[in-house]
Order: C-alpha cells, then sequence, then structure tokens
C-alpha cells in the first residue's frame, strides 16, 4: 500500500520547498539569464561598453570553423570519458560486492579518487606523463613508444580522457554497489539453485536489476564530461596541441577570459547549456522507457 504524506495547509510546504528555490534561483536561473541576456550584447575593444547586437555572436559563432570542430572533440571525448568511467566502476562495483573479509577497506581504497578535485587530478597525471620527468612516461619510451602528448594531439587527447574518466570511477564505483547491495539475495540464490553460472546471472538478473542506476550514472557522466572536466583539460594541456583538446566548456573559458570577447563566450555558454539541457531530455524521453524499474 503506497503511502503518501499530506499536508493540511501551504506553510509547512513553502518553507520545505523554499531553500531549494533560492538555491536553483541564485545559482542556476540568475547566471543563465545574465549568459543569455550577455550572448545578445556586443562590447568595445577596450570592454567600456556594450550594444545590443542581437543574434550577431551566434552567427559569428557557427561561422567559425574552430567552433564547429570543438563539437566532434567535445562528443567523441563526453563518449569516451563515460565509457572509460561507467565500465571499471560496474567491474569494479561486482568485485568488492563479492569481498567478504577486508570489504570496508577496499571500499574506502576505491572512493578515495572521488576526493580528489578534477584540477589536481589533471595536475596528478601531467606528472605521471610529463614528457621530460614523467614515470610512466619513461616507461613509454622504454617500450618503444615516441611520447610526447605536448606534441601530438591524439597522445592528448587519450590523456584527458584516462585522467578525466579515472576521476570519476569511484563515483560510479559508489552508486554501482549500492544499487547491487539494493538486489534480493533470493533472486540470485534461486537462479544459482536453477544451474545458471556467475556470467548468466549477472547478464539476465543483476544487470537488468541495475538499470535505473546505470541510466542514472549516464546522465550525470555525460554532463560531468561536458562540465566538471574543465579543470583536466586546463592543467594538463590548456587545449592544446593545436586545439586538439579545446572541448566546449573550455572554449567558453578561453573565448571569454583570454581572448576578452564576453558576448561571444556567453553565446556559447548558451548554446553549451542548451546541449546539454537537449541531451538529458533526449535521455529521458527515449533511453528511460527501456528502463525497467523493479
Amino acid at each position: 500500500m503506497e503511502r503518501r504524506v499530506v499536508f493540511s495547509g501551504w506553510v509547512c510546504p513553502a518553507v520545505l520547498l523554499t531553500p531549494q528555490l533560492l538555491v536553483t534561483i541564485v545559482f542556476f536561473f540568475w547566471p543563465a539569464g545574465q549568459a543569455v541576456l550577455q550572448s545578445l550584447r556586443g562590447g568595445d575593444a577596450f570592454g567600456l561598453a556594450t550594444r545590443f547586437v542581437g543574434t550577431d555572436n551566434f552567427s559569428r559563432l557557427f561561422a567559425d570553423p574552430d567552433y564547429l570542430a570543438s563539437f566532434g572533440i567535445t562528443a567523441f571525448f563526453s563518449f569516451a570519458v563515460a565509457l572509460l568511467a561507467l565500465a571499471p566502476g560496474l567491474l569494479l562495483a561486482v568485485m568488492a560486492d563479492r569481498v567478504v573479509k577486508g570489504a570496508a577497506f577496499y571500499k574506502t581504497v576505491l572512493l578515495m579518487p572521488y576526493a580528489i578535485a578534477p584540477a589536481i587530478a589533471g595536475v596528478l597525471w601531467m606528472f605521471l606523463f610529463n614528457p621530460t620527468i614523467g614515470v610512466l612516461a619513461a616507461g613509454l619510451r622504454a617500450g618503444g613508444i615516441e611520447w610526447n602528448y605536448l606534441l601530438d594531439g591524439y597522445q592528448a587527447m587519450g590523456l584527458v580522457i584516462l585522467a578525466a574518466a579515472w576521476k570519476q570511477i569511484s563515483y560510479n564505483f559508489l552508486f554501482f554497489l549500492a544499487g547491487l547491495q539494493a538486489i534480493p539475495l533470493s533472486l540470485i540464490e534461486a537462479s544459482a539453485i536453477d544451474g545458471a553460472s556467475p556470467r548468466r546471472r549477472f547478464w539476465t538478473i543483476i544487470f537488468p536489476l541495475l538499470a535505473p542506476t546505470s541510466f542514472f550514472l549516464i546522465v550525470v557522466n555525460i554532463v560531468y564530461a561536458f562540465f566538471d572536466t574543465f579543470g583536466v583539460i586546463h592543467n594538463v594541456t590548456q587545449g592544446g596541441p593545436a586545439k586538439a583538446t579545446e572541448i566546449l566548456v573550455y572554449k567558453v573559458w578561453y573565448d571569454g577570459i583570454v581572448g576578452l570577447d564576453l558576448g561571444g563566450s556567453a553565446a556559447q555558454s548558451v548554446v553549451l547549456m542548451a546541449i546539454v539541457i537537449g541531451l538529458t531530455a533526449v535521455q529521458f524521453r527515449f533511453i528511460e522507457r527501456r528502463v525497467h524499474y523493479a
């Protein structure tokens, strides 16, 4: 029987909702509104005055080949980060869920990378793979690989993907582990009694029951790859070499702070926000239909 909480008046619901509404308005709607207004304005060379330019900033954006190229770079980067963060997170959660002795220790160690800020994670990977002093870079050179991500765009992209995915694995591990522990043991034991192998039990029982968790993590990981990986890009490659790792969120910062094109930067932020909202809406509209909630 479903239980519902019914309030006798409007005061208590209003008090409970007001803090969250204020946070949403102050930290999302107000900055988003300011970005939309700024995207419709243009400034002089000294940044002392602004004027209304309508959609000129957007027209200039989509005529810029560098901006259009950043779409493909961002799409590849986001897909790779989400895939490399989700798959190991699920694998580690399955393995940790089977550990009996010392389970708390293993879970704590696997969660530690999540406490590291993306910028710090980028610095760690930058030092490990630095062409001059990096330990892992020296190992790659010893193996016959000419490693220098400062000159090779493919190597730079691979490095930032690994750094960004490594940072997110612990987050995915936490939610997958919680989802695994919520699955009734009676279902797994019944399938084992029926003779199902561990692999078959995983693909026919465990993985389908993890569908709600997987759907949630897909959305979160895509948003993470679009926005929260700025610190990794900035500290490892700074968008280079030759703009090979210049994703959309980094280009927003670079054009606005370094290039001082506030109108164009605001237009880019509006486009980026629309892309993320659209992708999230598509996922909820089509992918969620295939998710079965137990």
